[in-house]
């Protein structure tokens, strides 16, 4: 997948190209839609290059529900050809006809594009679906509208899947996104606090700007290199022993090896208890034993997601 990160990179597209419009900050399946419709052969049986055209953060501010690396992913697995993965900043000033014209249409050769029927774009969000579809009526690109996708009777949006995963409700946040929420971080050094119990964990370091689990223990699924295992994921600070940042910390109980420095894929599966302060390293270690038992389980019934 060829990834265009700034405007200084955006050179003229030789092929002409199938876009997805939007944000595209959770990936869920409503986004998915889009970028599937972008994928697809157009009205009339065309076949062009599929491509999206989104931003690195979301203009919104919200808090993210994946990776930027994650983001990447996804797509590239969905068959995507180009990505147009920029900061907002770069664009956020152009008047909604001039960014369509000379950009989309202009640089990145656009001949179909896919939105989601609220999709805004330009200088203030002033363009909507209507001047979309009146720009590309005059320059003879066709567009697909797609409808919302909806899951319990309202509409999916990463609003709902960020306050799902800040409640903890994380059957809730992955039936929306449509896979299990989850994140590909750097394994850090920790207390080595779980060694010593005989639950060796491994560290991350929730990043700033992403959304924040609810703290507390969680049934996991980890992806280690091609293996998946299952795991007990704690968020939070870890108040028995203590830490000065949000961290998730994994015991894989069939797992052993060295992770220090590698990027290891989290998937959370369900709220298992709140995080909280324990009497003593001996009740802590007997209570992570038991989660590690309702994790197995829970895993058991759900398969993995690469």
């Amino acid at each position: 997948m060829n990834i265009i990160r700034t405007l200084e990179e955006l050179k003229q597209a030789e092929k002409p190209c199938s876009m997805a419009l939007g944000a595209f900050d959770g990936l869920h399946c409503g986004h998915m839609a889009v970028i599937h419709a972008a994928c697809a052969p157009g009205e009339e049986g065309q076949r062009w290059e599929p491509a999206v055209f989104t931003f690195r953060t979301s203009p919104s501010g919200n808090s993210a529900v994946l990776t930027g690396r994650d983001k990447e992913r996804i797509l590239e697995h969905t068959g995507i050809q180009t990505l147009y993965s920029l900061e907002f900043q770069e664009v956020r000033d152009w008047e909604a006809e001039t960014f369509v014209r000379e950009v989309i249409f202009g640089k990145c050769n656009a001949r179909r594009l896919c939105c989601g029927e609220d999709f805004r774009f330009g200088r203030g969000a002033r363009g909507d679906v209507a001047l979309l579809g009146r720009l590309c009526k005059e320059a003879g690109v066709s567009l697909y509208v797609v409808p919302p996708v909806t899951e319990g009777g309202e509409k999916v949006s990463s609003t709902r899947i960020r306050r799902a995963v800040e409640e903890g409700d994380i059957p809730l946040a992955n039936r929306l996104l449509g896979r299990p929420f989850g994140f590909s971080l750097e394994v850090i050094h920790g207390n080595h606090i779980g060694t010593g119990l005989g639950t060796p964990t491994i560290n991350q370091a929730i990043p700033e700007g992403f959304v924040l689990p609810k703290f507390g223990v969680y049934a996991s699924w980890c992806r280690v290199g091609g293996q998946f295992f299952y795991g007990v994921t704690n968020v939070g600070v870890k108040p028995t022993v203590g830490s000065d940042r949000v961290l998730a910390e994994t015991w894989m109980p069939d797992f052993t090896g060295d992770l220090y420095g590698k990027r290891v894929r989290i998937f959370l599966l369900d709220f298992l208890r709140p995080e909280r302060k324990f009497a003593s390293l001996e009740e802590l270690r007997t209570e992570i034993q038991k989660n590690a038992r309702q994790a197995k389980e829970i895993a058991a019934r759900t398969t993995p997601f690469a």
